[in-house]
């Protein structure tokens, strides 16, 4: 229940958790912690905090659906998935979860595909799901349609943009049924949610998350297929491309992957010699985070996990380092690395100022461990 709480606070998001459990110790603490931290960053009025009535009636909707709701680190969550920096707290399944506990890989393209890229994503996905793996998509026209088909029956994964509940495009609600009673469909959103624009990136690094490696089957230049093979290059996922015609405008980013580095696919037998080391080494054994304990379970109390922050400055110096690090932020995104390097101050204080400006609403966390501040708190400061 905390977990969910925490998470559907305002301003927090997956990062912001993380770093809350690790520097509290406990849910509760972290949850009591919101009001202070939101306010040392400048927030004028009381931040919103998920009531527990609203966490049961979430649950209770997944349970009607007759879903699972899977805690990072626990047993039933994907390992993969759990040892991203941004890893969801709380992910929502339907259908058969124990297909979560095989290698994947994400298969990916155009919405708008052509007849032989769906032929050839419906063929890899057939091959490499033949061959025990699990084929990630994100249950969209053209290419993902085409992979979830087939690999429907060996394993296939859907990633939800929306809630776990809610069918996108329309006419998938049978494909959508499938997998529910064939494979498995995952979500970070609340039951009900309707996708929206500015879910689908957070959609893609589940998709690269939960795999060994991306295949991109079709891509324009401008598409969330090659947003989703940039999170996977950053998350130290493989990325593999379909080569195309140089005339045809979905080819283009397939071609720009290999041109960067990408490994050519021409058929399964290329993903599965580029996986190779991979998939021969023991799944669970993914580096997770410094408070996983997987199936052992887990009883609230991590202090002994409790990330400490040296507080040895005085407040003066707290407040110069607010003012110099909300000074570096823009609203275009920059490796929290180069914050540290540039302010000089120590990674703990770095951390703990940007859990409060985020808390207060005045920045946000981007892929790749990259912050921005917002336009709005620009404008306010001028």
């Amino acid at each position: 229940m905390d977990w969910l709480r925490l998470i559907r606070s305002e301003n927090v998001g997956p990062v912001t958790f993380h770093a809350l459990l690790r520097r509290y110790g406990t849910l509760a603490a972290a949850l009591d912690a919101l009001p202070e931290l939101a306010a040392r960053g400048g927030r004028k009025k009381p931040i919103k905090i998920c009531p527990r009535s609203l966490a049961e009636k979430e649950l209770a909707q997944l349970d009607k659906l007759g879903g699972h709701a899977f805690a990072c680190g626990h047993a039933g969550f994907p390992a993969q998935l759990a040892a991203l920096d941004d890893a969801p707290p709380l992910l929502f399944v339907r259908g058969h979860p124990f297909l979560l506990e095989r290698p994947a890989v994400a298969l990916v393209g155009a919405r708008n595909a052509s007849a032989n890229g769906r032929r050839m994503a419906r063929a890899l996905a057939h091959e490499l799901a033949g061959e025990g793996l699990l084929v990630v998509s994100g249950l969209a026209r053209g290419i993902d349609g085409a992979a979830h088909t087939g690999a429907l029956e060996t394993g296939t994964c859907a990633a939800m943009a929306g809630g776990v509940d809610v069918i996108y495009p329309p006419e998938h609600q049978q494909l959508y049924g499938d997998l529910v009673d064939r494979g498995v469909v995952v979500s970070e959103m609340p039951v009900g949610t309707e996708p929206q624009a500015r879910h689908f990136p957070r959609r893609n690094r589940l998709i690269s998350g939960l795999s060994l490696g991306v295949v991109v089957v079709e891509a324009a230049l401008k598409s969330g297929s090659l947003i989703t093979a940039r999170l996977a290059g950053e998350q130290g996922r493989e990325v593999f491309a379909v080569p195309g015609s140089p005339l045809d405008p979905r080819a283009k980013g397939c071609n720009r992957l290999l041109r960067d580095g990408a490994i050519l696919v021409e058929s399964a037998r290329d993903v599965l010699d580029g996986l190779g080391p991979l998939l021969r080494s023991d799944p669970h054994e993914a580096p997770g985070r410094g408070y996983l304990f997987g199936a052992l379970g887990w009883d609230g109390d991590m202090r002994a996990e409790a990330e400490v922050t040296p507080m040895d400055l005085s407040d003066q110096e707290l407040a110069r380092a607010r003012r110099e690090i909300a000074e570096l932020l823009d609203p275009t995104p920059v490796a929290v690395d180069e914050v540290i390097r540039q302010c000089q101050l120590s990674p703990a204080i770095v951390t703990l100022v940007l859990l409060e400006m985020e808390l207060a609403g005045r920045c946000e966390r981007h892929p790749g461990n990259r912050v921005a501040r917002r336009q709005d708190d620009i404008a306010d400061a001028s």
